[in-house]
């Protein structure tokens, strides 16, 4: 461990819940793979303290985990970023999708950005039946044309092919694969067992989300199933692979993110291909110029272009965040469970002071 860094971020988190900001928070940064932080702060749930191995509910961020995971089994030869989706899933190829492919999905640019409008919570942890929507779906462009954020076709569409590819289920290979073998098997779930759930983090939210979340855009996705900490404290959605989200510790996404640096696991032919920018344009849904590596978007929260050349990563709705300096070694993550959709302050100061220490 740094023990100034280690010190100066717990010192920072300590004041956070101090002053009613945030409840609980967890900080970890990994160099090269070893520890340099691991600090906590706060409650996980009334009366019961935040520990470094707490599950939180992290949104996007965990898009990174899923990333990684496919990224690690192309690596290993099991997926092909440029094989079309329909090799393996022949319904994809509905509607024209027949040449998309891994690359356009991890580039958020395959096309097929929203779920149908009249999908539920409950429909959400229907894997067979998202993954046919999907599947069915009429693509808003040539796949590899333009781009706009996948927020939660992405993890279906990256774990329909992986269970195709594998003939498990995505929380199996997840941890077969990746999680177990890194030792975090027990702090990185897409569906969270049920003998695990009294471990996670109870969400809550400050005051002002309703409003802010009144006049939600439903191009991408319905209101009834926007995340708010109630209904992703609910057992059955938690419990559910929904892999365009991820429950876990914020040093297990380190920990995740670090593999990325591991030569064996990634040979460097691969992670030259990962590290982008693999994919640039204008979100077609939000307008923001858009800027992708695979699976990962391009820099860091809070960044300047040419500060943030050599990271990729991803925030997460409600705060949290993850990223990876390939130069510097450096990996972050962030999570805490006071879900606030409006900002994600404490993951940018303390990914810019992280930054700064190591010379990113």
């Amino acid at each position: 461990m740094s023990s100034s860094l280690q010190q100066t971020v717990q010192r920072a988190i300590d004041e956070l819940v101090a002053s009613g900001a945030e409840t609980g928070l967890q900080v970890a940064v990994h160099r090269y793979g070893e520890p340099v932080v691991d600090a906590v702060a706060g409650f996980a749930d009334t009366g019961r303290p935040m520990t470094p191995d707490t599950p939180i509910y992290s949104a996007s961020t965990g898009k990174g985990v899923t990333a990684t995971l496919a990224n690690v089994l192309v690596a290993r030869g099991v997926l092909r970023y440029d094989e079309p989706i329909a090799e393996l899933w022949p319904e994809f190829a509905a509607h024209g999708k027949g040449r998309a492919t891994l690359r356009h999905v991890l580039t958020h640019s395959v096309g097929v950005p929203a779920i149908p409008a009249s999908t539920t919570l409950t429909d959400l942890t229907d894997w067979a039946g998202m993954t046919a929507a999907i599947a069915d779906s009429v693509p808003w462009w040539e796949p590899g044309t333009k781009t706009a954020y996948h927020a939660q076709t992405f993890g279906f569409l990256v774990g329909e092919l992986v269970r195709r590819a594998t003939g498990r289920p995505l929380a199996q290979v997840l941890r077969d694969e990746l999680t177990g073998p890194l030792g975090v098997g027990d702090e990185v779930y897409f569906g969270v067992p049920a003998d695990a759930l009294d471990r996670v983090a109870r969400l809550d939210e400050p005051d002002g989300v309703d409003e802010f979340l009144a006049d939600p855009d439903e191009q991408l996705a319905p209101a009834a199933v926007t995340p708010r900490a109630a209904s992703m404290n609910r057992a059955d959605v938690l419990g559910a692979d929904v892999p365009s989200a991820a429950t876990a510790s914020a040093r297990g996404i380190a920990t995740v993110y670090s593999a990325l640096l591991d030569t064996e696991l990634i040979p460097a032919e691969v992670r030259r291909q990962i590290v982008g920018p693999a994919f640039s344009g204008v979100d077609e849904v939000y307008g923001n110029p858009a800027v992708w590596a695979l699976g990962y978007a391009y820099g860091r929260l809070g960044a300047a272009a040419e500060q943030a050349a050599t990271t990729f990563g991803m925030p997460g709705m409600g705060g949290s965040a993850a990223w990876l300096d390939h130069r510097s070694g450096v990996a972050f993550a962030l999570t805490k469970n006071r879900f606030d959709p409006r900002q994600a302050t404490a993951a940018t100061d303390l990914g810019q002071l992280v930054a700064a220490w190591s010379g990113a």
